[in-house]
Protein backbone atom coordinates (compact mmCIF):
# COMPACT_ATOMS: atom_id res chain seq x y z
CA UNK A 1 0.00 0.00 0.00
CA UNK A 2 1.57 3.07 -1.00
CA UNK A 3 -0.13 6.63 0.75
CA UNK A 4 1.72 9.74 1.14
CA UNK A 5 3.06 9.90 4.68
CA UNK A 6 2.07 13.33 5.06
CA UNK A 7 -2.05 12.37 4.45
CA UNK A 8 -3.99 11.24 7.18
CA UNK A 9 -5.63 7.57 6.38
CA UNK A 10 -9.08 7.67 5.15
CA UNK A 11 -11.75 4.99 5.25
CA UNK A 12 -12.54 3.52 1.79
CA UNK A 13 -16.06 4.88 2.61
CA UNK A 14 -14.88 8.44 2.74
CA UNK A 15 -12.35 8.27 0.24
CA UNK A 16 -14.33 6.52 -2.07
CA UNK A 17 -17.46 9.29 -1.74
CA UNK A 18 -18.88 10.41 -4.70
CA UNK A 19 -17.73 14.14 -5.64
CA UNK A 20 -19.85 14.53 -8.58
CA UNK A 21 -24.14 13.16 -9.89
CA UNK A 22 -21.80 11.53 -12.54
CA UNK A 23 -19.89 9.36 -9.95
CA UNK A 24 -23.34 8.46 -7.71
CA UNK A 25 -23.46 4.96 -8.65
CA UNK A 26 -27.08 2.83 -9.03
CA UNK A 27 -29.48 5.43 -8.59
CA UNK A 28 -29.53 7.17 -12.13
CA UNK A 29 -33.45 7.96 -11.49
CA UNK A 30 -32.43 10.64 -8.73
CA UNK A 31 -29.16 11.98 -10.73
CA UNK A 32 -30.92 12.71 -14.07
CA UNK A 33 -34.27 14.35 -12.26
CA UNK A 34 -32.15 16.51 -9.96
CA UNK A 35 -29.93 17.38 -12.96
CA UNK A 36 -32.66 18.43 -15.11
CA UNK A 37 -34.15 20.89 -12.51
CA UNK A 38 -31.36 22.69 -11.80
CA UNK A 39 -30.51 23.09 -15.26
CA UNK A 40 -33.66 24.65 -15.87
CA UNK A 41 -33.48 26.12 -12.29
CA UNK A 42 -36.57 24.49 -10.44
CA UNK A 43 -35.42 24.62 -7.19
CA UNK A 44 -37.74 23.40 -4.41
CA UNK A 45 -37.63 24.56 -1.13
CA UNK A 46 -37.94 21.17 0.37
CA UNK A 47 -36.49 17.64 -0.59
CA UNK A 48 -37.00 14.14 0.79
CA UNK A 49 -34.89 11.72 0.63
CA UNK A 50 -35.61 8.17 1.76
CA UNK A 51 -33.76 4.66 1.01
CA UNK A 52 -32.10 1.74 2.91
CA UNK A 53 -28.91 2.28 4.42
CA UNK A 54 -25.10 3.28 2.85
CA UNK A 55 -27.34 4.05 -1.23
CA UNK A 56 -25.81 7.92 -0.91
CA UNK A 57 -28.42 10.07 -0.16
CA UNK A 58 -26.33 11.95 2.01
CA UNK A 59 -23.65 12.53 -0.74
CA UNK A 60 -26.60 13.08 -2.60
CA UNK A 61 -27.82 15.66 -0.50
CA UNK A 62 -24.19 17.22 0.09
CA UNK A 63 -23.63 16.79 -3.92
CA UNK A 64 -26.94 19.12 -4.33
CA UNK A 65 -25.88 21.71 -1.85
CA UNK A 66 -22.76 22.24 -3.87
CA UNK A 67 -24.56 22.67 -7.35
CA UNK A 68 -26.79 24.96 -5.55
CA UNK A 69 -24.17 27.11 -3.81
CA UNK A 70 -21.27 26.83 -6.52
CA UNK A 71 -19.21 30.20 -6.67
CA UNK A 72 -19.68 29.34 -10.24
CA UNK A 73 -23.61 29.25 -10.35
CA UNK A 74 -26.21 26.99 -10.33
CA UNK A 75 -24.99 23.95 -11.55
CA UNK A 76 -25.50 20.22 -12.30
CA UNK A 77 -21.72 19.78 -12.55
CA UNK A 78 -20.51 22.05 -9.93
CA UNK A 79 -16.40 22.87 -10.27
CA UNK A 80 -15.57 21.24 -7.13
CA UNK A 81 -12.43 23.21 -6.12
CA UNK A 82 -14.02 26.74 -5.67
CA UNK A 83 -14.44 28.14 -1.29
CA UNK A 84 -17.83 26.73 -1.25
CA UNK A 85 -17.27 23.16 -3.43
CA UNK A 86 -14.49 22.25 -1.15
CA UNK A 87 -16.06 23.59 2.50
CA UNK A 88 -19.44 21.66 1.97
CA UNK A 89 -17.27 18.63 0.62
CA UNK A 90 -15.41 18.65 4.17
CA UNK A 91 -18.29 19.36 6.28
CA UNK A 92 -17.39 22.85 7.64
CA UNK A 93 -19.73 25.35 5.44
CA UNK A 94 -21.10 28.00 7.81
CA UNK A 95 -24.40 27.98 5.36
CA UNK A 96 -25.01 23.98 4.82
CA UNK A 97 -25.54 22.72 8.24
CA UNK A 98 -26.01 18.91 8.79
CA UNK A 99 -28.06 17.97 12.12
CA UNK A 100 -28.90 14.23 12.85
CA UNK A 101 -32.21 13.93 13.94
CA UNK A 102 -31.66 10.69 15.89
CA UNK A 103 -29.82 13.24 18.22
CA UNK A 104 -31.82 16.94 17.60
CA UNK A 105 -35.15 15.22 17.55
CA UNK A 106 -36.94 17.76 20.33
CA UNK A 107 -39.19 21.16 20.17
CA UNK A 108 -36.38 23.05 21.06
CA UNK A 109 -33.83 21.83 18.10
CA UNK A 110 -36.68 22.26 15.68
CA UNK A 111 -37.12 26.22 17.45
CA UNK A 112 -33.81 26.31 17.56
CA UNK A 113 -33.67 26.72 13.27
CA UNK A 114 -37.09 28.84 13.28
CA UNK A 115 -34.92 31.50 14.50
CA UNK A 116 -31.36 30.83 12.38
CA UNK A 117 -33.81 30.98 9.01
CA UNK A 118 -34.50 34.25 9.53
CA UNK A 119 -30.84 35.30 8.94
CA UNK A 120 -29.50 35.00 5.48
CA UNK A 121 -26.83 32.90 4.33
CA UNK A 122 -23.20 34.79 4.64
CA UNK A 123 -21.13 33.87 1.88
CA UNK A 124 -23.56 31.44 -0.17
CA UNK A 125 -26.29 31.49 -2.17
CA UNK A 126 -28.89 29.30 0.06
CA UNK A 127 -29.11 28.06 3.41
CA UNK A 128 -29.10 24.47 3.34
CA UNK A 129 -30.52 22.42 6.24
CA UNK A 130 -29.79 18.97 5.69
CA UNK A 131 -31.82 16.84 8.40
CA UNK A 132 -30.18 12.84 8.67
CA UNK A 133 -32.95 10.55 9.81
CA UNK A 134 -35.58 13.33 10.40
CA UNK A 135 -37.47 10.12 10.78
CA UNK A 136 -36.39 10.06 14.03
CA UNK A 137 -38.00 13.53 15.36
CA UNK A 138 -41.25 13.76 17.69
CA UNK A 139 -44.45 14.54 16.82
CA UNK A 140 -44.20 18.03 18.15
CA UNK A 141 -40.95 18.79 16.48
CA UNK A 142 -42.61 17.64 12.82
CA UNK A 143 -45.48 20.12 13.87
CA UNK A 144 -43.12 22.83 15.03
CA UNK A 145 -41.50 22.22 11.67
CA UNK A 146 -44.42 22.28 8.99
CA UNK A 147 -45.27 26.24 8.83
CA UNK A 148 -41.04 26.97 8.28
CA UNK A 149 -40.89 23.85 5.29
CA UNK A 150 -44.42 25.29 3.96
CA UNK A 151 -43.62 28.75 3.53
CA UNK A 152 -39.63 29.06 4.07
CA UNK A 153 -37.70 31.96 3.43
CA UNK A 154 -36.57 32.13 -0.51
CA UNK A 155 -32.86 31.48 0.44
CA UNK A 156 -33.85 28.49 2.59
CA UNK A 157 -33.40 24.75 1.53
CA UNK A 158 -34.14 21.90 3.28
CA UNK A 159 -32.98 18.19 2.36
CA UNK A 160 -34.47 15.44 4.67
CA UNK A 161 -32.80 11.91 4.70
CA UNK A 162 -34.52 8.58 6.30
CA UNK A 163 -33.94 5.08 6.04
CA UNK A 164 -37.78 4.62 7.14
CA UNK A 165 -40.15 7.05 4.95
CA UNK A 166 -43.38 5.29 6.71
CA UNK A 167 -42.31 6.94 10.11
CA UNK A 168 -42.51 10.33 8.14
CA UNK A 169 -46.04 12.47 9.09
CA UNK A 170 -47.73 12.83 5.64
CA UNK A 171 -47.85 16.41 6.70
CA UNK A 172 -44.22 16.59 6.37
CA UNK A 173 -44.12 14.39 3.26
CA UNK A 174 -46.77 16.61 1.26
CA UNK A 175 -44.74 19.30 1.98
CA UNK A 176 -41.40 17.84 0.10
CA UNK A 177 -40.13 16.39 -3.28
CA UNK A 178 -39.58 12.82 -2.43
CA UNK A 179 -37.01 10.78 -3.75
CA UNK A 180 -36.41 7.06 -3.30
CA UNK A 181 -33.17 5.49 -3.25
CA UNK A 182 -32.65 1.94 -4.17
CA UNK A 183 -30.00 -0.87 -3.50
CA UNK A 184 -27.05 -0.83 -5.46
CA UNK A 185 -26.37 -4.09 -7.96
CA UNK A 186 -23.81 -6.59 -6.99
CA UNK A 187 -22.05 -5.55 -10.29
CA UNK A 188 -21.69 -2.22 -9.01
CA UNK A 189 -20.50 -2.78 -5.97
CA UNK A 190 -18.07 -5.21 -7.38
CA UNK A 191 -16.54 -2.69 -9.89
CA UNK A 192 -16.53 0.15 -7.22
CA UNK A 193 -14.48 -2.42 -5.15
CA UNK A 194 -11.80 -3.05 -7.93
CA UNK A 195 -11.35 0.55 -7.95
CA UNK A 196 -10.80 0.57 -4.45
CA UNK A 197 -8.27 -2.09 -4.85
CA UNK A 198 -6.18 -0.60 -7.40
CA UNK A 199 -5.94 2.56 -5.67
CA UNK A 200 -4.32 0.84 -2.48
CA UNK A 201 -2.53 -1.40 -4.46
CA UNK A 202 -3.86 -4.82 -3.28
CA UNK A 203 -4.79 -7.41 -5.23
CA UNK A 204 -8.46 -9.15 -5.04
CA UNK A 205 -9.75 -12.27 -6.53
CA UNK A 206 -13.24 -11.69 -8.38
CA UNK A 207 -14.84 -14.51 -6.37
CA UNK A 208 -13.77 -12.50 -3.22
CA UNK A 209 -14.83 -9.23 -4.39
CA UNK A 210 -18.80 -10.97 -4.98
CA UNK A 211 -18.46 -12.65 -1.70
CA UNK A 212 -17.94 -8.72 0.13
CA UNK A 213 -20.59 -7.26 -2.25
CA UNK A 214 -22.99 -9.90 -1.70
CA UNK A 215 -22.07 -9.48 2.65
CA UNK A 216 -22.82 -5.70 1.97
CA UNK A 217 -26.51 -6.87 0.91
CA UNK A 218 -27.01 -3.57 -2.05
CA UNK A 219 -24.95 -1.16 0.66
CA UNK A 220 -22.09 0.60 -0.89
CA UNK A 221 -20.79 1.94 2.55
CA UNK A 222 -21.17 -1.28 4.35
CA UNK A 223 -19.77 -3.14 1.48
CA UNK A 224 -16.38 -0.64 1.65
CA UNK A 225 -16.29 -1.56 5.79
CA UNK A 226 -16.08 -5.17 4.84
CA UNK A 227 -13.27 -4.36 2.00
CA UNK A 228 -11.15 -2.26 4.11
CA UNK A 229 -11.44 -5.40 7.53
CA UNK A 230 -10.85 -7.63 4.36
CA UNK A 231 -7.58 -5.77 2.87
CA UNK A 232 -6.37 -5.66 6.55
CA UNK A 233 -5.42 -9.09 7.03
CA UNK A 234 -5.56 -10.47 3.14
CA UNK A 235 -1.44 -9.45 3.05
CA UNK A 236 -1.94 -7.80 -0.31
CA UNK A 237 -4.20 -10.08 -2.22
CA UNK A 238 -7.81 -10.52 -1.37
CA UNK A 239 -8.87 -14.37 -1.55
CA UNK A 240 -12.14 -16.58 -1.04
CA UNK A 241 -10.36 -18.35 1.14
CA UNK A 242 -8.54 -16.10 3.20
CA UNK A 243 -12.29 -14.56 3.96
CA UNK A 244 -13.58 -17.85 4.86
CA UNK A 245 -10.62 -18.68 6.80
CA UNK A 246 -10.46 -15.42 8.80
CA UNK A 247 -14.00 -14.14 9.14
CA UNK A 248 -15.23 -18.11 10.22
CA UNK A 249 -16.99 -19.19 7.03
CA UNK A 250 -17.82 -22.65 6.14
CA UNK A 251 -15.45 -23.45 2.93
CA UNK A 252 -17.01 -24.71 -0.50
CA UNK A 253 -15.10 -27.96 -0.42
CA UNK A 254 -16.87 -28.54 2.99
CA UNK A 255 -19.86 -27.93 2.37
CA UNK A 256 -20.06 -30.00 -1.02
CA UNK A 257 -18.48 -33.40 1.28
CA UNK A 258 -21.48 -32.98 3.63
CA UNK A 259 -24.11 -32.97 0.71
CA UNK A 260 -21.88 -35.53 -0.96
CA UNK A 261 -21.91 -37.93 1.85
CA UNK A 262 -25.51 -37.07 2.81
CA UNK A 263 -26.85 -38.47 -0.77
CA UNK A 264 -25.06 -41.67 -0.59
CA UNK A 265 -26.38 -42.53 2.67
CA UNK A 266 -23.03 -42.49 4.81
CA UNK A 267 -24.34 -40.19 7.85
CA UNK A 268 -21.10 -41.07 9.72
CA UNK A 269 -18.85 -39.14 7.39
CA UNK A 270 -21.58 -35.93 6.91
CA UNK A 271 -21.21 -36.23 10.63
CA UNK A 272 -17.21 -36.08 10.98
CA UNK A 273 -17.25 -33.27 8.38
CA UNK A 274 -19.69 -31.06 10.69
CA UNK A 275 -17.69 -31.73 13.77
CA UNK A 276 -14.48 -30.50 11.73
CA UNK A 277 -16.92 -27.35 10.93
CA UNK A 278 -17.48 -26.59 14.77
CA UNK A 279 -13.43 -27.37 15.72
CA UNK A 280 -12.79 -24.65 13.35
CA UNK A 281 -14.63 -22.22 15.33
CA UNK A 282 -17.55 -21.95 12.84
CA UNK A 283 -21.09 -21.70 14.70
CA UNK A 284 -24.18 -23.08 14.13
CA UNK A 285 -25.45 -19.64 12.75
CA UNK A 286 -23.10 -19.55 10.28
CA UNK A 287 -22.91 -23.09 9.11
CA UNK A 288 -26.59 -22.87 8.55
CA UNK A 289 -26.38 -19.67 6.73
CA UNK A 290 -23.62 -21.01 4.49
CA UNK A 291 -25.29 -24.33 3.63
CA UNK A 292 -28.37 -22.72 2.67
CA UNK A 293 -26.48 -20.24 0.82
CA UNK A 294 -24.67 -23.56 -1.11
CA UNK A 295 -27.89 -25.30 -1.39
CA UNK A 296 -29.52 -21.57 -3.30
CA UNK A 297 -26.60 -21.44 -5.66
CA UNK A 298 -27.20 -25.00 -6.55
CA UNK A 299 -30.71 -24.61 -7.10
CA UNK A 300 -30.24 -21.87 -9.15
CA UNK A 301 -27.06 -23.39 -11.27
CA UNK A 302 -29.89 -26.39 -12.03
CA UNK A 303 -32.34 -24.31 -13.35
CA UNK A 304 -29.37 -22.78 -15.51
CA UNK A 305 -28.66 -19.57 -14.04
CA UNK A 306 -25.54 -18.67 -15.08
CA UNK A 307 -25.21 -14.93 -13.71
CA UNK A 308 -22.38 -14.51 -11.55
CA UNK A 309 -24.09 -12.41 -8.91
CA UNK A 310 -26.91 -14.62 -8.48
CA UNK A 311 -24.33 -17.27 -7.63
CA UNK A 312 -22.80 -17.30 -4.40
CA UNK A 313 -20.02 -19.78 -5.17
CA UNK A 314 -17.87 -20.40 -7.91
CA UNK A 315 -19.16 -22.38 -10.87
CA UNK A 316 -16.37 -24.90 -10.71
CA UNK A 317 -18.00 -26.20 -7.07
CA UNK A 318 -21.55 -26.00 -8.46
CA UNK A 319 -20.69 -28.71 -11.09
CA UNK A 320 -19.32 -30.63 -8.98
CA UNK A 321 -20.27 -34.24 -10.21
CA UNK A 322 -20.97 -35.36 -6.46
CA UNK A 323 -23.92 -33.24 -6.64
CA UNK A 324 -25.20 -34.14 -9.89
CA UNK A 325 -27.89 -36.59 -8.11
CA UNK A 326 -29.60 -33.64 -6.03
CA UNK A 327 -32.79 -32.69 -7.79
CA UNK A 328 -35.13 -29.34 -7.80
CA UNK A 329 -37.35 -31.05 -5.09
CA UNK A 330 -34.42 -31.89 -3.01
CA UNK A 331 -32.75 -28.60 -2.97
CA UNK A 332 -36.28 -27.00 -2.29
CA UNK A 333 -36.87 -29.37 0.56
CA UNK A 334 -33.48 -29.27 2.60
CA UNK A 335 -33.87 -24.86 1.83
CA UNK A 336 -37.16 -24.96 3.64
CA UNK A 337 -35.91 -27.39 6.24
CA UNK A 338 -33.04 -24.84 6.92
CA UNK A 339 -34.74 -22.09 7.21
CA UNK A 340 -37.02 -24.12 10.01
CA UNK A 341 -33.81 -25.22 11.55
CA UNK A 342 -32.70 -21.31 11.79
CA UNK A 343 -35.74 -20.39 13.47
CA UNK A 344 -36.15 -23.17 15.88
CA UNK A 345 -32.62 -23.22 17.22
CA UNK A 346 -33.39 -20.11 19.00
CA UNK A 347 -35.27 -22.05 21.68
CA UNK A 348 -33.40 -25.01 21.60
CA UNK A 349 -31.42 -26.07 24.52
CA UNK A 350 -29.01 -27.49 22.26
CA UNK A 351 -28.15 -25.69 18.79
CA UNK A 352 -25.84 -28.17 18.39
CA UNK A 353 -27.99 -30.70 18.58
CA UNK A 354 -30.35 -29.72 16.05
CA UNK A 355 -28.10 -29.20 13.29
CA UNK A 356 -26.37 -32.55 14.21
CA UNK A 357 -29.76 -33.67 13.74
CA UNK A 358 -31.06 -32.27 10.67
CA UNK A 359 -27.75 -33.69 9.03
CA UNK A 360 -28.38 -37.42 10.25
CA UNK A 361 -31.71 -37.14 8.86
CA UNK A 362 -30.19 -35.80 5.49
CA UNK A 363 -28.50 -38.89 4.35
CA UNK A 364 -32.10 -40.08 3.74
CA UNK A 365 -33.16 -37.28 0.95
CA UNK A 366 -32.19 -39.83 -2.41
CA UNK A 367 -35.42 -41.29 -1.16
CA UNK A 368 -37.62 -37.75 -1.41
CA UNK A 369 -39.70 -37.64 -4.70
CA UNK A 370 -42.16 -35.07 -5.37
CA UNK A 371 -45.85 -35.65 -5.37
CA UNK A 372 -46.56 -34.42 -9.22
CA UNK A 373 -43.22 -36.62 -10.30
CA UNK A 374 -44.59 -39.51 -8.64
CA UNK A 375 -48.41 -39.03 -10.18
CA UNK A 376 -46.86 -38.35 -13.34
CA UNK A 377 -44.62 -41.94 -13.27
CA UNK A 378 -47.70 -43.41 -12.42
CA UNK A 379 -50.09 -42.01 -15.52
CA UNK A 380 -46.96 -43.01 -17.43
CA UNK A 381 -47.13 -46.65 -16.44
CA UNK A 382 -51.03 -46.40 -16.81
CA UNK A 383 -50.40 -45.31 -20.43
CA UNK A 384 -48.18 -47.85 -20.97
CA UNK A 385 -49.93 -50.36 -19.35
CA UNK A 386 -53.27 -49.52 -21.75
CA UNK A 387 -50.90 -49.39 -25.22
CA UNK A 388 -49.78 -52.74 -24.23
CA UNK A 389 -45.95 -51.32 -23.74
CA UNK A 390 -45.46 -52.00 -20.63
CA UNK A 391 -45.22 -55.80 -19.41
CA UNK A 392 -46.33 -56.29 -16.22
CA UNK A 393 -45.07 -59.86 -14.77
CA UNK A 394 -47.71 -61.32 -11.93
CA UNK A 395 -46.22 -64.14 -9.73
CA UNK A 396 -49.14 -66.77 -8.52
CA UNK A 397 -49.48 -66.62 -4.75
CA UNK A 398 -51.70 -69.96 -3.33
CA UNK A 399 -54.14 -69.07 -0.86
CA UNK A 400 -55.30 -72.30 1.49
CA UNK A 401 -58.87 -73.30 0.62
CA UNK A 402 -61.89 -71.57 2.68
CA UNK A 403 -63.46 -73.74 5.39
CA UNK A 404 -65.92 -76.41 4.65
CA UNK A 405 -64.63 -76.95 0.90
CA UNK A 406 -63.96 -80.13 -0.99
CA UNK A 407 -60.37 -80.76 -0.92
CA UNK A 408 -57.94 -78.24 -3.12
CA UNK A 409 -58.89 -76.58 -6.31
CA UNK A 410 -57.00 -77.51 -9.41
CA UNK A 411 -55.42 -74.57 -10.98
CA UNK A 412 -56.16 -74.30 -14.84
CA UNK A 413 -53.28 -73.47 -16.67
CA UNK A 414 -54.19 -71.54 -19.85
CA UNK A 415 -52.01 -68.79 -21.95
CA UNK A 416 -52.78 -65.16 -21.20
CA UNK A 417 -51.14 -62.29 -21.85
CA UNK A 418 -49.01 -60.86 -19.44
CA UNK A 419 -51.52 -57.76 -18.50
CA UNK A 420 -54.43 -60.00 -18.18
CA UNK A 421 -55.45 -61.53 -14.68
CA UNK A 422 -55.38 -64.90 -13.72
CA UNK A 423 -57.74 -66.50 -11.53
CA UNK A 424 -57.48 -67.05 -7.55
CA UNK A 425 -59.31 -69.94 -5.87
CA UNK A 426 -62.67 -69.75 -4.60
CA UNK A 427 -63.69 -67.94 -1.31
CA UNK A 428 -67.43 -68.02 -0.18
CA UNK A 429 -66.26 -64.56 2.24
CA UNK A 430 -65.10 -63.04 -1.02
CA UNK A 431 -68.15 -63.82 -2.79
CA UNK A 432 -70.86 -62.50 0.28
CA UNK A 433 -68.46 -59.38 0.66
CA UNK A 434 -68.32 -58.74 -3.23
CA UNK A 435 -72.12 -58.93 -3.44
CA UNK A 436 -72.43 -56.73 -0.72
CA UNK A 437 -70.32 -53.98 -2.83
CA UNK A 438 -72.85 -54.35 -5.49
CA UNK A 439 -75.64 -53.75 -2.81
CA UNK A 440 -77.42 -56.74 -3.08
CA UNK A 441 -77.17 -57.41 1.22
CA UNK A 442 -80.01 -59.04 1.13
CA UNK A 443 -78.88 -62.31 -1.24
CA UNK A 444 -76.05 -62.09 0.59
CA UNK A 445 -77.69 -62.66 4.15
CA UNK A 446 -79.72 -65.00 2.59
CA UNK A 447 -76.37 -66.83 1.15
CA UNK A 448 -74.91 -67.25 4.38
CA UNK A 449 -77.74 -69.35 5.41
CA UNK A 450 -77.50 -71.95 2.37
CA UNK A 451 -75.55 -74.44 2.17
CA UNK A 452 -72.60 -73.66 -0.42
CA UNK A 453 -69.87 -75.79 -1.82
CA UNK A 454 -67.28 -76.02 -4.72
CA UNK A 455 -67.84 -79.69 -6.86
CA UNK A 456 -66.67 -80.14 -10.41
CA UNK A 457 -65.91 -76.26 -11.48
CA UNK A 458 -69.25 -75.60 -10.30
CA UNK A 459 -70.69 -73.54 -6.96
CA UNK A 460 -73.62 -75.41 -5.70
CA UNK A 461 -75.50 -73.28 -3.87
CA UNK A 462 -78.42 -75.42 -1.58
CA UNK A 463 -81.52 -73.35 -0.10
CA UNK A 464 -82.96 -75.30 3.07
CA UNK A 465 -86.10 -73.14 2.45
CA UNK A 466 -88.99 -72.27 -0.94
CA UNK A 467 -88.18 -68.20 -0.12
CA UNK A 468 -84.58 -69.16 -0.05
CA UNK A 469 -84.66 -70.98 -3.14
CA UNK A 470 -86.57 -68.63 -5.21
CA UNK A 471 -84.46 -65.26 -4.08
CA UNK A 472 -81.67 -67.28 -4.95
CA UNK A 473 -82.94 -68.33 -8.36
CA UNK A 474 -83.94 -64.73 -9.12
CA UNK A 475 -80.61 -63.10 -8.11
CA UNK A 476 -78.57 -65.90 -10.02
CA UNK A 477 -77.64 -63.15 -12.61
CA UNK A 478 -75.96 -61.23 -9.64
CA UNK A 479 -74.33 -63.99 -7.92
CA UNK A 480 -72.68 -65.26 -11.31
CA UNK A 481 -71.29 -61.16 -12.17
CA UNK A 482 -69.84 -61.53 -8.26
CA UNK A 483 -67.80 -64.31 -9.40
CA UNK A 484 -66.63 -62.43 -12.72
CA UNK A 485 -65.29 -59.78 -10.49
CA UNK A 486 -63.88 -61.72 -8.26
CA UNK A 487 -61.90 -63.60 -11.38
CA UNK A 488 -63.34 -67.15 -10.30
CA UNK A 489 -64.11 -69.28 -13.14
CA UNK A 490 -66.98 -71.22 -11.48
CA UNK A 491 -70.41 -71.67 -12.88
CA UNK A 492 -73.59 -71.46 -10.58
CA UNK A 493 -75.87 -74.87 -9.84
CA UNK A 494 -78.59 -73.72 -7.39
CA UNK A 495 -80.65 -76.28 -5.52
CA UNK A 496 -83.12 -76.22 -2.62
CA UNK A 497 -83.85 -79.32 -0.02
CA UNK A 498 -86.67 -81.37 -0.67
CA UNK A 499 -89.64 -81.30 2.20
CA UNK A 500 -91.45 -84.92 2.20
CA UNK A 501 -94.92 -84.42 4.58
CA UNK A 502 -96.82 -87.49 5.79
CA UNK A 503 -99.45 -87.52 8.38
CA UNK A 504 -99.06 -88.90 11.97
CA UNK A 505 -101.34 -91.67 12.68
CA UNK A 506 -100.12 -91.70 16.10
CA UNK A 507 -99.56 -88.61 18.71
CA UNK A 508 -97.98 -88.29 21.89
CA UNK A 509 -99.86 -87.82 24.98
CA UNK A 510 -99.29 -83.60 24.75
CA UNK A 511 -99.94 -83.42 21.21
CA UNK A 512 -103.36 -85.18 22.06
CA UNK A 513 -103.87 -82.91 24.82
CA UNK A 514 -103.34 -80.21 22.11
CA UNK A 515 -105.91 -81.72 19.07
CA UNK A 516 -108.12 -81.43 21.58
CA UNK A 517 -108.27 -77.83 22.08
CA UNK A 518 -107.86 -76.84 18.25
CA UNK A 519 -109.56 -79.53 17.00
CA UNK A 520 -108.92 -78.63 13.40
CA UNK A 521 -105.09 -79.21 13.91
CA UNK A 522 -103.01 -81.15 11.75
CA UNK A 523 -99.76 -82.90 12.89
CA UNK A 524 -96.71 -83.39 10.27
CA UNK A 525 -93.62 -85.31 10.54
CA UNK A 526 -91.09 -83.36 8.62
CA UNK A 527 -88.00 -84.92 6.70
CA UNK A 528 -85.50 -83.69 5.01
CA UNK A 529 -83.27 -84.96 1.99
CA UNK A 530 -81.12 -83.31 -0.12
CA UNK A 531 -81.46 -83.26 -4.05
CA UNK A 532 -79.43 -85.72 -5.65
CA UNK A 533 -75.90 -84.25 -5.83
CA UNK A 534 -75.17 -86.10 -9.37
CA UNK A 535 -78.19 -85.11 -10.94
CA UNK A 536 -77.53 -83.45 -14.64
CA UNK A 537 -78.49 -80.10 -14.46
CA UNK A 538 -79.69 -76.91 -17.45
CA UNK A 539 -77.01 -74.84 -18.41
CA UNK A 540 -77.97 -71.60 -18.89
CA UNK A 541 -75.68 -69.90 -21.64
CA UNK A 542 -76.42 -66.44 -21.46
CA UNK A 543 -76.27 -65.70 -17.59
CA UNK A 544 -73.25 -68.39 -17.71
CA UNK A 545 -74.87 -69.92 -14.61
CA UNK A 546 -77.03 -73.46 -13.82
CA UNK A 547 -80.24 -72.87 -13.54
CA UNK A 548 -83.05 -75.33 -11.59
CA UNK A 549 -82.95 -78.84 -12.38
CA UNK A 550 -85.59 -80.00 -15.15
CA UNK A 551 -86.65 -83.22 -13.89
CA UNK A 552 -87.83 -83.82 -10.20
CA UNK A 553 -87.12 -86.68 -7.86
CA UNK A 554 -89.76 -89.36 -7.73
CA UNK A 555 -92.96 -88.23 -6.02
CA UNK A 556 -91.27 -85.00 -5.61
CA UNK A 557 -92.63 -81.56 -7.19
CA UNK A 558 -92.07 -78.04 -6.74
CA UNK A 559 -93.55 -77.79 -3.48
CA UNK A 560 -94.59 -74.49 -2.33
Amino acid sequence: MAQDENKTYQVTATRKRPKSFETLIGQEFVVSTLENALKEGKIAHAYLFSGPRGVGKTSSARLLAKALNCEKGISAHPCGVCNNCISIAEGRSVDVIEIDGASNNGVDAVRAIKEEVTFPPQTSRYKIYIIDEVHMLSISAFNALLKTIEEPPEYVIFIFATTELQKVPQTIRSRCQQFHFQLISEENIVKCLKSAAEDIYIEADEDALYWIAKEGKGSMRDSYTLFDQVASFSEGHITLEKIREKLGGAESQSLIDILSHSFSGDAKSSLEELDALFLKGIGENQIIKDLSEFCRSLLFYKEGIRRRELLSFPEEDLKDERLEGYTKEMLELILKSLFSLYRDIRYSISPRFELELFISRLSSIRFITDPADMMKKIEEIRKGIESGNVEIKRSYVPVPAPRGSYGKTEEKKTEKSPIEDVTRPFSTDELLKRIREDKESFLATTLSKCDITERDGKLVIVAKSDMAFDAVSEKRNAIAKALSEIKSPLTVSIGKVQVEKTRKKAYSENVARILQVFKQAEVYEIKERKEDEHKPVRNDETAGITGEPDEQDEGGGKDS
